[in-house]
């Protein structure tokens, strides 16, 4: 049976595009370049805090039908994108093993990279999140807004750096935002779900499991690098670039230590009042009033 990757570009009516809408090369690649980067995100924050303060003397708006379909699309092309990359590197990993799958150069393929780049441009379409947000007159927590931009430079950055375990990250957020974009499409339906405190659980595990695997790739980097002279236990080196791994490890170590504060301060401190915005209560700067933190990524 053909892989579904295969199968899509033997049945599907694709047109001919230029090489750099399916390969990475900076200059030429759409949101490639620090400025275009750096005006994409500093016109998001504009975008949703100029929302935030057009919306203060005005009616919130629904838009339940829109918000669903944007959900709906984010869930189903998640999951698709999802099996793509696990048909991709699974093969590698099972002739390999799974080292050479994370860290060695040629895991790093031609489709890989498209993906990582799909996956890529789904944090610009994720930002319209917070856009829903802002319309609604949902508070604008400092946690979903900050994760939704700096997924969008993280993901970015790997692409430049080219790191090979890029793949462990973003197939994890891929699992994560299939489920929490299909709550958001039940819930604005009207659907009561009981998992959602699971929901936020499986995201903190999703980050202990990326730094384990970012940290483990960068010390095998600088072991078998700068620090060869050591009689330091490698099994090899890891593809990539010194900046884009640190930077990696850094951002998803802040991200684990705002997670675990969310969820404390959302299941865990004890009940209080909660104050009416539009008559509709909030706790703890919840970005959606809904226990979870939507965007994950989210990360990459």
């Amino acid at each position: 049976m053909a892989p579904l990757a295969d199968f899509l570009v033997t049945h599907l009516p694709l047109p001919n595009v230029p090489y750099h809408y399916t390969h990475y090369v900076v200059g030429k690649t759409p949101l490639s370049t620090t400025p275009e980067v750096v005006a994409g995100l500093v016109g998001y924050l504009v975008l949703v805090f100029g929302l935030r303060e057009y919306m203060k003397d005005k009616q919130p708006l629904k838009l339940t039908t829109l918000f669903q379909l944007h959900n709906v699309l984010l869930s189903s092309g998640s999951l698709l994108l999802l099996t793509l990359m696990m048909e991709e590197i699974a093969p590698i990993a099972w002739k390999h093993g799974i080292f050479y799958a994370m860290c060695h150069q040629s895991s790093w393929t031609r489709r890989m990279e498209f993906y990582y780049m799909i996956n890529y441009y789904f944090k610009y379409w994720e930002l319209a999140d917070t856009v829903f947000l802002a319309l609604k007159k949902k508070p604008l927590a400092f946690l979903h807004v900050f994760h939704h931009s700096a997924t969008a430079l993280l993901c970015w950055s790997q692409l430049n750096g080219k790191t090979s375990v890029s793949w462990v990250v973003i197939t994890l957020n891929l699992a994560v935002h299939v489920l929490m974009y299909y709550y958001y499409y039940a819930t604005a339906g009207g659907a009561k779900i009981w998992w959602k405190k699971y929901l936020t659980s499986m995201q903190i595990t999703q980050f202990v499991i990326d730094l384990f695997v970012v940290y483990f790739a960068t010390y095998s980097y600088y072991a078998s690098t700068h620090w060869a002279s050591f009689d330091l236990p490698r099994l090899g080196s890891c593809a990539g670039t010194e900046n884009a791994a640190l930077f990696g490890c850094g951002l998803l170590t802040s991200y684990l230590f705002l997670f675990i504060n969310f969820y404390i301060q959302t299941y865990k401190k004890p009940a209080r009042a909660k104050p009416l915005v539009n008559g509709n209560s909030t706790a703890n700067g919840v970005a959606n009033g809904n226990g979870v933190v939507n965007g994950h990524a989210k990360g990459h």
